[in-house]
C-alpha cells in the first residue's frame, strides 16, 4: 500500500470516533496531510492554501471550536506508535522544547529558560516524552508548562481557556503525570532516559523507586552520593577520588550509538553508589556512569542509573545514547513538521495543534520503519528536504 492510502486509512480510522460530524473529520485528515508536505510556513493560512481550502476557516474551527478530545487523539497517537514501534527494550524519554513568543497572550507564555537557545526568552515551554526503540521514535505524551504566574492570575486564565483543574506543576511534576498514564497505557520500556534538569529532581527520582522504574538520566555534579565514611559527597568527588589514583585504567572507550556524524564515541567508567536519601527499588542498584569526551578530556558529565542488579554496564551506555533521539524529534517537529509554528493562544487549541504534529510525526517514523535499509539511509542523507507532497483536495 502507498504511503498515501496509508495515511488515508489511519486518519478515517482515527477522525470516524474522534468526530461526530464529516466536516472535522475532513478537516484534520487535510491538516495532517498538510503538515507532511512542503510548505515553507505551517500556519492554517498556509496550510489552508496548499491544501486547496479558499481560506483557514476550516483548520481554525477545527483547532478552536470544533468538538473533539485532544487527550483521546494522543491516546491514539500512542496506540499507532507503539502498534510500529513498541518493544520490551524501549525507552521513554523526557526532555523540553520551547516556542518563543512575541505578546504576552498566548498560553503559558512568560520570560523563561529557553534550551533552544540557552537563554531567557518570551516563549512557552512544551515538556515532551518521546517513545524510543530500535524501529524508530516518536512523541507519545506532551505538556504545556503553566508558569507560576499564570497559575494564580484568573482573568490571564479565563482568557487562555485554562482549565480550572489545572493548577501548578513544575516540569518535573508534568513528567511524573506523563509516566503516570504511560504506565496505566501499558507502554512497554525498559528505561527513562532525561537529561540534568530532570535527573535532579528527587521527586521523579523516587517515583521510580516507588514503582521499579529502571531509568539512566544525566545528573549535576553535585548530586549527592554517600561517602564510603559515612556522610554525604557530590559526585564530582567521587571522580576526583579515581583520577587521584593516577589509573587511567578507569576509563573505557565505546560507543553509545549513531549520530548525524558517526558513531558517539566517548570515555567511560561507572562504580556503584548510593544516593543520600533514597534507595534503589528492591532487586535495584544505583550505578554511577561517568563519561567523558575524546576530543576535550574536561568535559565530563555524569549520570544516574536505576537499574535490576548485575545490570550490563554496556547496557546503561547504551541506554545513555538514545537521550538525543527526543532533540531528533524536536527537531524535525519543528523544522519538518510545524510542531511550534501555530497561531493559536488558548490551552485546547495548543494541546489539538501540538497533538496532531504528533501524529504526523509517528505517520513518518512507522512508514519509515517500513523502509529497507538503503532507502532509509536515503532518508537520512535527504533528511532536510520536503517529507512528503500532498496533493491538494
Amino acid at each position: 500500500m502507498s504511503w498515501d492510502a496509508e495515511l488515508t486509512a489511519l486518519t478515517e480510522r482515527i477522525a470516524g470516533p474522534l468526530f461526530t460530524r464529516p466536516e472535522p473529520r475532513q478537516a484534520f485528515a487535510d491538516l495532517v496531510r498538510a503538515l507532511l508536505a512542503d510548505v515553507p510556513r505551517k500556519n492554517s493560512w498556509q496550510l489552508a492554501d496548499h491544501i486547496g481550502h479558499a481560506t483557514a476557516y476550516r483548520f481554525e474551527h477545527l483547532l478552536d471550536r470544533a468538538k473533539w478530545d485532544a487527550d483521546a487523539l494522543r491516546n491514539e497517537v500512542r496506540s499507532y506508535a507503539l502498534a510500529h514501534l513498541g518493544r520490551d527494550d524501549a525507552v521513554l524519554i523526557a526532555d523540553d522544547t520551547a516556542a518563543i513568543k512575541k505578546g504576552d497572550k498566548s498560553v503559558g507564555v512568560a520570560d523563561q529558560y529557553c534550551g533552544l537557545t540557552g537563554q531567557v526568552e518570551n516563549c512557552q515551554v512544551m515538556p515532551m516524552l518521546t517513545y524510543a526503540s530500535t524501529s524508530g521514535h516518536a512523541f507519545v505524551n506532551r505538556r504545556l508548562y503553566l508558569p507560576e504566574a499564570w497559575s494564580g492570575d484568573d482573568a490571564r486564565r479565563a482568557r487562555a481557556g485554562v482549565p480550572e483543574h489545572v493548577v501548578f506543576r513544575t516540569k518535573p511534576q508534568l513528567m511524573i503525570d506523563m509516566l503516570t498514564e504511560e504506565i496505566a497505557a501499558g507502554t512497554p520500556f525498559r528505561y527513562l532516559c532525561a537529561d540534568s534538569g530532570y535527573g535532579r529532581d528527587p521527586g521523579l527520582r523516587a517515583f521510580c523507586h516507588e514503582r521499579a522504574i529502571g531509568y539512566l538520566m544525566a545528573v549535576p555534579v553535585d548530586l549527592p552520593l554517600l561517602a564510603l565514611r559515612g556522610g554525604a559527597e557530590p559526585a564530582g568527588h567521587v571522580l576526583d577520588r579515581l583520577l587521584a589514583r593516577g589509573a587511567p585504567q578507569i576509563w573505557e572507550r565505546r560507543s553509545c550509538g549513531n549520530g548525524t556524524k558517526g558513531e558517539r564515541v566517548y570515555d567511560w567508567t561507572a562504580l556503584a553508589v548510593a544516593v543520600a536519601g533514597q534507595a534503589p527499588a528492591p532487586g535495584y542498584a544505583h550505578t554511577l556512569l561517568i563519561r567523558r569526551s575524546v576530543s576535550t578530556p574536561s568535559e565530563v558529565e555524569f549520570f544516574l542509573a536505576h537499574a535490576p542488579v548485575d545490570t550490563a554496564v554496556t547496557e546503561l551506555i547504551d541506554a545513555a545514547g538514545m537521550r538525543w533521539k527526543i532533540e531528533e524529534n524536536n527537531e524535525h517537529g519543528k523544522d519538518l513538521l510545524g510542531l511550534t509554528q501555530y497561531q493559536v493562544r488558548k490551552w485546547t487549541p495548543w494541546h489539538r495543534h501540538v497533538t496532531i504534529a504528533m501524529l504526523a510525526l509517528a505517520f513518518l517514523t512507522a512508514t519509515r520503519a517500513t523502509l529497507p535499509t538503503d532507502a532509509d539511509e536515503a532518508t537520512d542523507e535527504g533528511k532536510d528536504r520536503p517529507l512528503m507532497e500532498a496533493s491538494p483536495r
